[in-house]
């Protein structure tokens, strides 16, 4: 079936008269202007913070392992990857790679949303399209999903249940967080990468742990050149999207663990994103329709006072978070249209493509993609208003299988499934439990 091409329906549109448009909510309690903290001040905030997530520190060695290297097409492979996380446990991954780089490439890291993994189609498409313009990409399975769940299936949602015995549910976002750094510096220490040309993009839930992953990285990371986020970067105040709703082992639990900020649960957002901003850049790419951005007016103004209080904070106003929002639009990974690729352009150089270029690329509507090929979308996700009416840019890419998707030999995996799995994870949590010290990180080689 030939894919059907679409132009971009979706314009961007002025944030000023967006914010002319909306009433800015701002509750009871709730200062206007962050306190300014001093860099010092800041640097200690975040040493504070992973060791409130239970972040290790050092981060474990890497010890990457690669277990197959598959073409795709003419201008991609892919590679089989695990590396370390907590616990002396691996990470599967799928790398793609440009067959033919130009020197040292840009990298991109995907952190994904709930219900996604390394086989969602945003995932491969995002792979695919950013390989071909000459970076190398990488994705992975959170935990508790595909590889990293006891029944290897995918929308899974282990990292959500309950865990008897556990008292800091934060562990569990600092493991996804530490996840995210980790493979940050796994695509950092590969040898055609330029480690100054690092972005991560991050959406829904993931663009929460993308926030503090950059936002908390310490010295064995590279600074994060760029950071997109989709459907989220609305860090917001007490009692708000972040510390209410059913998510409280991966998003509620570690983000109330970092009320000891000054300024308390209000002043989260403002000192994360001042600390993500001493690396580079971040843009948030939203639909006026998704409620997760909506849920409590958080808007364009929403994000207006975040600028000033994030300014307020580290007395700057250098990469203060960008915005583009799209009409009509609900929760979507954005990631790989044209704003999206025009935007990555400007920030790391892709190889192979100029502006020029990607403003002539034509697009195809995401659920026609993933109709053609069957690479996996989320269930309820394929309607036109979330992920399913995106407009990517279409360069003709291929589907994977599962197969294709799957980093660890199914032999290997049966081996000891506690090297990759939740379950595998829980009782080395529970044992630094009990430990006379909750600061104590994991032990790893």
């Amino acid at each position: 079936m030939t894919p059907m091409h679409f132009h971009h329906k979706h314009r961007s549109f002025c944030v000023k008269a967006l914010a002319a448009a909306f009433l800015v909510v701002i509750p009871a309690g709730n200062p206007l202007h962050a306190q300014s903290i001093p860099p010092a001040q800041l640097e200690s905030l975040r040493v504070r913070a992973n060791q409130a997530l239970f972040i290790d520190s050092p981060l474990p060695p890497l010890a990457a392992h690669t277990f197959a290297k598959l073409p795709v097409n003419a201008n991609v492979r892919i590679e089989h990857v695990t590396f370390a996380t907590q616990f002396g446990m691996r990470v599967p991954a799928i790398v793609y790679i440009p067959t033919h780089p130009h020197g040292k490439v840009p990298a991109i890291v995907v952190v994904n949303g709930h219900g996604g993994d390394k086989s969602s189609w945003y995932a491969v498409y995002s792979g695919l399209l950013y390989a071909t313009a000459g970076a190398v990409v990488v994705t992975y399975d959170p935990i508790g999903e595909f590889e990293r769940s006891v029944t290897r299936a995918s929308e899974a949602g282990e990292h959500d249940k309950s865990i008897p015995g556990l008292t800091h549910l934060e562990r569990v976002g600092g493991l996804m967080i530490e996840d995210a750094q980790q493979a940050i510096r796994y695509a950092a220490s590969r040898p055609e990468v330029d480690s100054t040309r690092i972005a991560v993009l991050g959406y829904s839930m993931g663009s929460f742990h993308t926030i503090l992953a950059s936002a908390l990285a310490g010295s064995q990371l590279p600074k994060i050149r760029a950071v997109l986020l989709s459907g989220g970067g609305n860090l917001d105040s007490a009692e708000q999207y972040w510390d209410t709703g059913h998510a409280v082992t991966c998003q509620a639990a570690p983000y109330r663990a970092l009320d000891f900020f000054p300024g308390g649960g209000d002043a989260r957002g403002p000192i994360l994103y001042a600390l993500r901003a001493r690396s580079g850049p971040t843009l948030a790419l939203n639909g006026t329709e998704d409620s997760l951005i909506t849920k409590f007016n958080e808007l364009e103004p929403f994000f207006v006072d975040l600028r000033n209080r994030i300014a307020a904070v580290s007395g700057s106003r250098t990469n203060l978070p960008e915005t583009i929002w799209y009409e009509h639009v609900g929760h979507r990974p954005s990631f790989m249209n044209r704003d999206a690729a025009l935007w990555l352009n400007k920030q790391l150089h892709f190889p192979n493509w100029t502006d020029a270029q990607i403003n002539a690329f034509p697009t195809v509507r995401a659920i026609d993609w993933v109709t053609q090929t069957g690479v996996r979308i989320s269930r309820g996700y394929q309607v036109e208003q979330k992920e399913g009416g995106i407009l990517a840019l279409d360069l003709h890419l291929p589907g994977l299988t599962r197969e294709q998707l799957t980093a660890v030999p199914t032999d290997e995996w049966q081996k000891d499934p506690a090297l990759y799995t939740l379950p595998g994870w829980i009782p080395h949590a529970l044992a630094a439990e009990s430990t006379a010290s909750l600061s104590v990180q994991s032990n790893h080689p």
